[in-house]
């Protein structure tokens, strides 16, 4: 009965989901804007590294379209002051427009209290940029994360896009570190990973489970 009842399930899942773990080795499968992308093998895992550069950096997947869903990837980033910005970009348009979930890992343990509250964030560009959203919405678009991953190494991060809800999670914990709703009506884009100014990082384990229709 347990059998049966585990195969219901798997048919379930396969039946409303469609899970891609992207192709890192070969760097024809993305779109690079503003970085320099290398793929290398690091302790038994393909890694993307995004270069540091003034201004956001994308690379775009071009072989998947994504509208609901989730999407996980390992990341990291450096415990430097205003020089680490890494993430997600979801709904891409192209590389001036899109939704984004991005962490400053320099902010994860700050003594700085008010920092800690400004761990992850969630953009939306061109009309809504961080400053724009912490101005007029102060708290609203970013939070502090649980559990708080060391600065400098390898975290696990899980964004959900369900329609208008975005809920993010870091480290396979239960509960979202942030819960937003978006502020745009795209509806379907690529996915792509992102760095902001100054920014370089580290990828690895990119999976999109999209919600069939």
């Amino acid at each position: 009965m347990k059998t049966k009842f585990t195969l219901f399930a798997l048919l379930v899942f396969c039946s409303t989901f469609a899970q891609t773990k992207v192709d890192f080795k070969d760097l024809s499968h993305f779109t690079v804007e503003n970085r320099k992308a290398e793929s290398v093998a690091e302790n038994g895992r393909q890694i993307i590294k995004l270069s540091e550069a003034e201004g956001d950096g994308l690379a775009i997947c071009n072989d998947i379209q994504f509208d609901n869903g989730t999407i996980e990837f390992d990341v990291k980033g450096r415990n430097v002051m205003q020089q680490s910005f890494v993430g997600i970009a979801f709904l891409v348009q192209d590389r001036s427009h899109y939704d984004a979930i991005y962490f400053r890992p320099f902010n994860f343990m700050n003594a700085d209290t008010a920092r800690r509250r400004r761990a992850v964030q969630y953009i939306s560009h061109p009309d809504y940029p961080w400053d724009k959203l912490r101005e007029q919405h102060p708290g609203k678009y970013e939070n502090k994360v649980s559990p708080v991953p060391d600065a400098d190494e390898w975290f696990h991060a899980k964004v959900v896009v369900d329609g208008k809800n975005v809920s993010v999670y870091v480290n396979n914990s239960a509960s979202p570190s942030l819960q937003v709703t978006r502020l745009t009506d795209a509806s379907t884009g690529k996915i792509a990973l992102w760095t902001g100014n100054g920014s370089n990082a580290s990828f690895a384990n990119l999976v999109v489970t999209r919600k069939k229709k």
